[in-house]
């Protein structure tokens, strides 16, 4: 269809999850219930933090900032789920598909760089433990958790303006339960190279970028720990860091799958899950990895929980 006679799209329909009635109240209830743990297991890391003075480093710095990151991240996208299963209304208008898109973009970038960030923290503790306090005192903290918003800020503008910027025609059904770049494109009635090779360039710079760092820190990192003599510093070493390597590839690799894989119409089912992967299941398992795995969160944790339960 040519682009004069592209019509305009006030509203969009969004797929869902599944087509089956019989299973929609089951998902309902299983998605509040991820949704829930999600919301308060991110939150009760925040709490910890604020309760606790020995977490008042550079580390749960950025840690509770990624908390707060994954509670807005996973709020993007399931609250409205909800009220798909719940009660089959599947219409998001113009506008509101523009702000679910941009702010699923901007919150998943963010983490990227939280993430990077984090990897560039342990990496300082372990590789140069006597310049630590030096290079990430609190100036540096705070640089790059704006940094990361400023960055992610940009990039999502630029790809949401540029995405509701095509002329949408024929069909306005997306084939996913929330407005995400890749079903969008498809449904655009012009060429959509320029999207594609923003998403690349973007990418390749903004996610790669981040991820590439992540991984040489922990390259340096395990180099560094495989040299350590003593057993019992070396497993300490590796534990506060594995929790952060589970939540690095549990985050990059349905990313990945998703957006930087040719794309086909017999894997729309396969990027159905990767999606429920990076975008709800994610901000479930964070806070039970980083709970479960580092010793100091628990122990702040079990402060928490006491006092509050003294004062009630």
């Amino acid at each position: 269809m040519d682009k004069d006679n592209a019509t305009t799209m006030n509203y969009f329909l969004l797929s869902g999850l599944s087509e089956m009635s019989e299973i929609q109240h089951l998902l309902f209830f299983m998605f509040l219930i991820i949704y829930i743990i999600s919301i308060l297991g991110n939150a009760s890391i925040i709490f910890a933090y604020k309760c606790s003075s020995e977490l008042q480093t550079p580390m749960y710095f950025c840690l509770i900032n990624f908390s707060f990151v994954e509670m807005c991240y996973v709020s993007t996208t399931v609250p409205n789920l909800l009220l798909q299963l719940i009660t089959g209304h599947k219409r998001i208008s113009f506008y509101g598909c523009a702000t679910q898109m941009y702010c699923f973009s901007f919150f998943g970038v963010t983490e990227c760089f939280i993430l990077a960030a984090m990897a560039y923290d342990r990496y300082n503790a372990i590789c140069n433990p006597l310049l630590y306090n030096i290079i990430m005192n609190k100036r540096t903290c705070i640089i790059f958790i704006a940094g990361s918003w400023l960055i992610a800020s940009i990039n999502s503008l630029i790809h949401t303006v540029l995405t509701f910027m095509l002329p949408f025609c024929g069909s306005n059904a997306i084939d996913s339960f929330f407005c995400d770049m890749p079903p969008l494109l498809k449904l655009a009635c012009t060429d959509t190279l320029v999207n594609q090779i923003t998403i690349f360039v973007t990418g390749g710079c903004i996610i790669a970028g981040p991820f590439i760092l992540t991984v040489i820190s922990y390259i340096q990192i395990i180099s560094t720990i495989v040299s350590i003599r003593l057993t019992s510093k070396k497993k300490k070493a590796f534990s506060t860091c594995t929790s952060h390597i589970t939540a690095v590839v549990i985050f990059y690799v349905p990313s990945i799958c998703i957006y930087f894989r040719p794309k086909s119409n017999q894997a729309m089912i396969q990027d159905k899950m990767a999606t429920v992967i990076y975008a709800v299941i994610t901000p479930l398992l964070n806070p039970f990895i980083y709970s479960l795995r580092n010793n100091d969160v628990k122990v702040a944790l079990k402060k928490m929980v006491h006092k509050l339960s003294v004062q009630f």
